[in-house]
């Protein structure tokens, strides 16, 4: 792959966006598209299997959490060496991700194998069928971790390179042969729910393995960095505190929800579950500016940096207007594919205009987002996020919950979340302090 010159890179056309963009979207959807499958496969085996899988996976979810930390936070890293023309550079920063995927992967791994039984336990509410299937069904499938995150580095580092064919077949072939191997380990094997954790663990090994086997035909160096590694920890640990005020925000709200009501709390998971659709559809376009952004800065570029991030904007603001025209289309129709009680379809209609008029809001801010962790902006974004967090969503949901203003009161403290950091970034995208050029910021 060629070098990219500055001006390439700062003129980088919609196509080129969308080359990037469309393939980490299928990248992005794979895993959420898999767990889909299991869980249809595991369903039939009854309501305990399903309640084990549904424990054992919320900490997998976890993991496949990390892992997503990694990949953003070494996509802007690796961008910039390529964007500097050091190749080498670039492929020493996947080497180092790679070293900290396979130590935190191994600890994972071990980890559930000592505390996997007693971490179900907790998680299930004590002993019982559910928390014994859970525990062996983590256990198993703990030791697809090291495979599950070299992935999610092999991700980053060839997203930064501008590689956008590998990590497509990378995902997608193994997420593809587990899909087909749960039913047959599950059912014709006679495994049942452990041949749900085997499929995993096969298809992790096997994505992990490819991701392994791309840096070996680079010739890259492997020696172990423990400067490189240690500066990649710092940027992982701001990506993860801002997820962490992500995750708290959240659940909070499931939480002021539930005490509304069944039929509130049931509208909310609907709301909240398609919000997360379409985040991950935006995240498709941050992952792409995440890219040409540390390209651009790391060839020196600050102009053209600046330039792509307007463009970026204006796509999210794009596409956020369009999801936004879907789901008001969808209002009346949407809701009644999840639920047929009409309480829950009702109390959806209350959170509905509040989630169709953040969605250009949201596309602006999820672009931008992209924009500066691309250039590794990633401490102000941190700081932003906790702020916004707990100095606008918490209060209010809570503020709703004490004046009993429902679940509309809930979803206007998700929109105000957004507001804040809309203004948050673009304020930082209108300073430039945060288009820092060179190689390494």
């Amino acid at each position: 792959m060629s070098q990219p010159s500055p001006t390439a890179t700062a003129l980088a056309s919609p196509r080129r966006i969308a080359a990037l963009a469309l393939p980490a979207l299928v990248v992005l959807a794979a895993e959420p598209l898999y767990v889909l499958v299991d869980t249809a496969v595991v369903g039939h085996l009854g309501r305990v299997l399903l309640a084990a899988l549904a424990v054992g996976g919320t900490v997998l979810t976890l993991t496949a959490w990390l892992g997503t930390v990694l990949a953003y936070g070494i996509t802007g890293r690796v961008a910039r060496r390529f964007g500097s023309g050091d190749r080498a550079a670039a492929l020493d920063e996947g080497v180092q991700a790679s070293w900290l995927a396979l130590g935190v992967g191994v600890l994972v791994a071990g980890g559930m194998q000592l505390g996997g039984d007693a971490l179900a336990r907790t998680l299930a509410g004590g002993g019982g069928e559910v928390a014994d299937a859970a525990g062996q069904w983590l256990r198993i499938a703990a030791l697809g971790a090291p495979g599950l995150l070299l992935a999610a580095a092999g991700n980053g580092w060839l997203r930064g390179i501008q590689d956008i064919r590998r990590p497509l077949l990378f995902v997608l072939g193994p997420n593809l042969l587990s899909a087909l191997l749960c039913p047959l380990l599950v059912y014709p094997a006679g495994l049942g729910l452990p041949g749900s954790a085997v499929a995993n663990v096969i298809a992790q090994t096997i994505s992990g393995g490819l991701f392994v086997g791309a840096l070996l035909r680079e010739r890259a160096s492997l020696r172990p960095r423990p400067v490189l590694i240690r500066q990649q920890m710092v940027l992982s640990r701001d990506l993860l505190i801002r997820g962490v005020a992500f995750q708290a925000s959240f659940l909070s709200a499931t939480a002021v929800a539930a005490r509304f009501g069944a039929a509130a709390v049931g509208a909310h998971q609907i709301a909240l579950q398609l919000w997360f659709f379409t985040a991950l559809l935006l995240d498709a376009l941050a992952i792409a500016a995440q890219a040409l952004i540390g390209a651009a800065l790391g060839a020196g570029d600050a102009a053209g940096a600046r330039a792509l991030a307007r463009r970026f904007a204006l796509l999210g603001g794009v596409c956020g207007v369009g999801f936004a025209l879907l789901i008001a289309a969808g209002a009346g129709i949407v809701p009644s594919l999840f639920s047929a009680d009409s309480q829950v379809q009702g109390q959806a209609m209350v959170a509905w205009p509040w989630f169709v008029a953040m969605q250009p809001f949201a596309g602006v801010v999820f672009a931008l987002d992209g924009v500066l962790i691309g250039a590794g902006d990633v401490r102000y974004l941190r700081d932003l996020t906790v702020v916004a967090a707990l100095g606008g969503f918490l209060p209010s949901i809570w503020f709703s919950y004490a004046f009993d203003l429902g679940l509309g009161g809930i979803w206007a403290g998700l929109t105000l979340f957004v507001l804040i950091r809309l203004v948050g970034v673009l304020l930082r995208l209108r300073s430039g302090r945060w288009a820092v050029v060179g190689a390494v910021r």
